[in-house]
């Protein structure tokens, strides 16, 4: 596959929006899917598919087969050491629940302290405030600088004795900052506390390495990566695989069931239960592969260029207020547009079939902080070019037009 020509992999894009080629630029909301990952979901319902983990049946034991390759797949993707440390959740959100909800359960008391960010998607709060209400927890927040970073320094001096995790995004999917996460995880290993990276817009753009970022949760959507909806990555360390208690009860999470006790299973099946999404995570893996045929480094540097264009197509225009100047940034780009309401420019955007998103993004707080109700936001795949830009670029001239009549 050639990245140059790699709009063709993914169906959607033969259709026209308003009679306009559609200019999809809402990735960092959800990416659209290549063909060989919609085939992959058709196949597998047409010809393997059945429960995982229960029947003995062929086409159980098929599925069970694949489903668990998929998870082989995934830790060898990620280079997590063991495959136990591999946990499907119905998505990001979840995986970030269930931490905080077990580890919650286990380890945070009344007066202990949660660190996150503002730069944090609702995601990564509202698990938290939950233990705020339930525990008396503290969650404090590291503050944002003008050009939309956090710095290590600013972590720093809000970590104490009574901090119990630190909970943070990986890119922000506002500013785009790319946070210092290895430097973070650093600083907190010297305090022994455990680090939770929210990766929903890191991982699609970015080599993830479990040996070299060595965190103790990292949380993926694997629909912002060419895959399927509904389905999520938990990474979690081995040792808090074995140390948490588990985060849902039903059936395939436990070892042994009476009228008066109940035992749980002992590793990473004890998180999953009930009814797997098996088809989804079949995908997945193909997901992967169309990942990994690419190169994620491939992928990052085409991201970076069409990125770095847009931005410089879009300073030309002097109505146009780029949010953030982070020192690292990630595929995404917020903006607002003078005297023109973020809905309305989305609106008419579409009506020259470019795709992008308008609103606080599931991060209210930056917004606040920020003094915005709401921005505009495009948000860049593999499938997006310096074509693409040049149309978002005129299509917000478009519509500077219709407001000035």
């Amino acid at each position: 596959m050639d990245i140059k020509n790699i709009k063709k992999e993914f169906p959607i894009f033969k259709q026209k929006i308003n009679g306009k080629s559609l200019v999809y630029l809402d990735s960092a909301n959800s990416s659209q899917k290549p063909q060989v990952v919609i085939d992959k979901i058709s196949n597998f319902y047409e010809t393997e598919f059945s429960n995982v983990g229960r029947s003995v049946h062929t086409l159980a034991v098929k599925a069970t087969n694949r489903f668990e390759a998929s998870r082989d797949k995934v830790q060898k993707y990620l280079n997590a050491k063991h495959r136990e440390e591999i946990i499907f959740t119905k998505g990001a959100t979840e995986a970030i629940n269930l931490v905080a909800s077990s580890f919650g359960k286990k380890y945070v008391n009344n007066g202990d302290e949660i660190l996150i960010t503002e730069l944090e998607h609702h995601s990564n709060y509202v698990p938290w405030h939950y233990l705020r209400l339930e525990k008396g927890a503290i969650i404090k927040f590291a503050q944002v600088n003008k050009d939309g970073d956090v710095e290590i320094e600013e972590i720093k001096k809000l970590i104490t004795k009574k901090t119990k995790i630190i909970a943070i995004t990986h890119i922000s999917n506002v500013t785009g900052a790319i946070l210092p996460i290895e430097k973070i995880i650093e600083l907190a290993k010297e305090k022994n506390i455990p680090v939770l990276i929210d990766g929903t817009q890191g991982a699609p753009h970015s080599l993830i390495d479990m040996q070299k970022i060595d965190c103790d949760f990292y949380a993926i959507s694997c629909h912002k990566m060419y895959g399927p909806n509904g389905l999520g990555i938990l990474y979690m360390k081995k040792k808090w695989v074995d140390a948490l208690p588990p985060y849902q009860g039903g059936g395939g999470m436990i070892n042994e069931v009476k009228q008066q006790e109940i035992t749980f299973a002992d590793n990473h099946t004890k998180f999953e239960a009930g009814t797997m999404q098996t088809a989804e995570v079949v995908s997945f893996a193909e997901s992967l592969n169309f990942i990994e045929e690419l190169g994620i480094t491939n992928i990052a540097k085409h991201e970076n260029e069409t990125l770095e264009y847009g931005l410089e197509k879009l300073r030309m225009n002097n109505s146009i207020k780029i949010i953030g100047s982070p020192k690292s940034r990630g595929s995404v780009l917020c903006f607002t547009l003078k005297d023109i309401h973020p809905h309305d420019i989305a609106t008419i955007l579409d009506e020259d079939g470019v795709a992008i998103r308008a609103g606080h993004h599931c991060c209210q707080i930056l917004h606040e902080k920020l003094g915005m109700a709401a921005t505009a936001r495009a948000s860049i795949g593999v499938y997006n070019d310096k074509e693409d830009m040049d149309k978002l670029s005129e299509a917000i001239k478009n519509c500077q037009k219709v407001f000035k009549n």
